[in-house]
């Protein structure tokens, strides 16, 4: 047995043991600095040794536990998959726990998050080393509900009880769906371990009922429409760094298990498996991202922005199931490594956005853009690590989330060459609609920095702002580096996920790192390449140089004028433009099929002196059109099933007596 695997098992034993310290001592002074200062160092420990294997060009070490089903104890495991995994969600781990440090002395009920929070990272850690079924589904409820009681923290709001009611229940149909998925991929022999699933290889029926169990367990909890109705709701409500750890880290532990099962444990994919999963994911990118567009709310503008990224992440995936399925290695490297890379930059730039909606919350109680504004002369560096999320969830050169998009496009013009003419089509339409995701995501964030940091302030809380702690600060500074730096240096990154992609795929990319001046070449140099490094220093040598001659020659004299609005001058902040005004041309283009909006103008009579009003009506379509009617149906049900409770004894005994005579008659007919 390889001595790495109980070292990581030591992992989730600490945050464990934290967990019940936190627990115990969750009210005194000193509670948040001791959970959150061992959280971060636990997290660091793991993420080192993860790192460490997946640098070594590693092997498979495993480790059995005496616990869990009888004569079978509980299984773990550690591959490549296993230990990139373990890296983003310890790396998340130790940042989000810096940012802690800081953030959770301003936490009102901190008894409420400081138990649950540990337990919450060890949870996401077992669910990636397991190696059976059992110990699978238990570290993922276990996670669930972890995170569940996160989301809890302040129940006495309404809002928020909502949102984890809805999250219990969308997390126990997901667990219940990747329950029949094991079993399937268990069998008539019944084994749950990992090991033995991968060589049943079921059948055709069998391998498609498996996928689309997996994409209602496993896009449930990562947020696939129309799966997603949780997520806007579950992920504002917790506290803004637990926000992070969901948005940014859970949602990655659900791509794990998709790829684990469907890339590992399936066995050969089917070409139209790839066309399931290309198609919900680009429907996924196009309308998480739109939801964001006509978002006010900030965090809930980040938790629809990670729809749009895990719709990217699962087109890639598809791409890659579609190319491994046509005897296609190479691009189907180049398509799964485009998605793990996508995986860790969201990582990266959808912490450091979720970490600046806490810094502005804290300075300022509020999360509506509408009541904040002017914002980067109160929290100049919040504001500048906020651009840089933005910019890189925006996929602008030469941040990381461009050099990740930009691998899924390269991958994407690979598609001529597939067999298929329902993949030939498919293919590109698919990559219209991620084109057409990014340039919206652009949009959407020009409105959250515009309107949140830019403009002037339209409410006393804002003037009155100022820079929130160091830790909160430095967490957010090492967020944005990595954003530079995996945008920059991408060939670093790619030829480490090579021992991910070639055990999986059974091909890897071409070594980056020999190519010179550190550019990047996915295919070939004659069909495309890019050098973020080139990229970074042409953009810092113009921008220099425009600066420097603006300030040379440019009027030294200093003109005021008022502020300009859509060519009124009006002083008034309220004159500004607002996050709903902005989204106005787009709701217009994309709100009668998406939203279903209407906009209803009520103009007063000529001399009268009320205001003119315009009324905006917007509906979430998933949600009335899956949800409601499951919803009034249980409700219509229970209400006729709670006149049971008030039957005489007779009619208790005769109802038993009928049941037993159906379920007997069930019995003699079934083959």
């Amino acid at each position: 047995m390889n001595s790495t695997v109980p070292l990581l098992l030591c992992g989730p034993a600490a945050f464990l043991a934290t967990a019940i310290m936190a627990a115990a001592a969750s009210r005194l002074a000193a509670a948040t600095r001791l959970v959150y200062g061992a959280t971060l160092v636990i997290s660091a420990v793991l993420l080192a040794t993860a790192a460490g294997h997946l640098a070594g060009n590693p092997g498979e070490a495993s480790a059995t536990l005496p616990l869990g089903l009888p004569w079978t104890g509980a299984r773990f495991r550690l591959d490549g998959l296993s230990a990139f995994f373990l890296v983003v969600v310890n790396l998340g781990g130790t940042i989000t726990s810096l940012y802690g440090l800081g953030y959770g002395r301003h936490e009102s009920q901190p008894h409420r998050v400081l138990p649950f929070y540990p337990a919450f990272l060890a949870g996401m850690n077992l669910v990636v080393l397991a190696n059976d079924a059992f110990s699978f589904l238990l570290s993922w409820e276990f996670m669930s509900l972890a995170s569940w009681a996160l989301v809890m923290a302040h129940h006495r709001d309404e809002a928020n009880r909502r949102a984890g009611y809805i999250y219990l229940v969308m997390a126990s149909f997901g667990t219940m769906a990747l329950l029949l998925a094991f079993g399937l991929l268990a069998g008539p022999a019944g084994t749950y371990a990992f090991d033995a699933m991968r060589t049943a290889h079921p059948g055709p029926f069998a391998a498609g009922a498996v996928l689309v169990l997996m994409l209602l367990g496993a896009g449930s909890k990562a947020g696939l429409v129309p799966l997603h109705a949780w997520l806007p709701l579950a992920h504002p409500a917790a506290p803004s760094h637990v926000s992070a750890l969901m948005s940014g880290i859970m949602t990655k532990v659900a791509l794990y298990g998709f790829v684990r099962v469907v890339f590992d444990l399936l066995g050969e994919p089917a070409w139209w498996s790839g066309v399931a999963v290309l198609l919900i994911g680009g429907v996924t990118a196009v309308l998480g991202i739109l939801h964001a567009l006509m978002e006010k709310d900030l965090k809930r503008l980040l938790a629809y922005s990670t729809i749009e990224n895990i719709g990217v992440i699962f087109a890639s995936l598809g791409l890659a199931l579609a190319f491994k399925a046509n005897g296609m290695p190479s691009a189907a490297a180049l398509a799964f490594t485009a998605a793990l890379f996508h995986v860790l930059n969201h990582s990266f730039f959808k912490s450091l956005l979720f970490f600046g909606a806490g810094a502005v919350l804290t300075a300022t109680g509020e999360r509506d853009m509408e009541k904040l504004g002017g914002l980067i002369h109160r929290l100049p560096v919040t504001s500048f690590v906020f651009l840089i999320g933005c910019v890189s969830i925006s996929a602008l050169p030469p941040f990381n989330g461009f050099a990740s998009e930009w691998l899924v496009f390269q991958a994407i013009l690979r598609s001529p060459e597939l067999p298929q003419w329902g993949l030939k089509v498919m293919v590109p339409a698919v990559g219209g609609m991620l084109a057409l995701s990014a340039a919206l995501a652009a949009a959407c964030f020009v409105k959250a920095f515009g309107i949140t940091f830019l403009g002037r302030a339209r409410s006393v809380a804002v003037e009155r702002a100022h820079e929130v702690d160091r830790w909160s600060l430095a967490a957010m500074a090492v967020l944005a580096a990595f954003c530079l730096l995996a945008g920059i240096l991408p060939g670093f990154v790619i030829d480490s996920l090579s021992t991910v992609t070639l055990p999986l795929v059974g091909e890897r990319m071409p070594v980056q790192m020999a190519q010179p001046w550190l550019s990047i070449v996915p295919i070939a140099e004659s069909r495309s390449s890019y050098n973020g490094l080139l990229v970074f220093v042409f953009i810092t040598i113009s921008a220099s140089l425009a600066a420097f001659f603006i300030h040379r020659f440019a009027s030294h004299a200093l003109r005021r004028g008022i502020a300009w609005g859509c060519g009124f001058t009006d002083a008034v902040p309220a004159a500004q433009y607002t996050a709903v005004s902005f989204a106005q041309p787009i709701r217009r283009v994309f709100g009668g099929f998406a939203f279903r909006s209407r906009e209803t103008v009520k103009m007063p009579a000529p001399g009268a002196l009320e205001p003119a009003r315009l009324k905006v009506e917007m509906h979430d379509v998933a949600w009335e059109v899956f949800y409601q009617p499951i919803t009034g149906a249980i409700g219509f049900a229970t209400e006729r099933l709670n006149q049971l409770q008030f039957l005489t004894i007779r009619r208790y005994l005769t109802l038993v007596f009928l049941y037993l005579i159906i379920l007997l008659l069930v019995l003699a007919l079934w083959p």
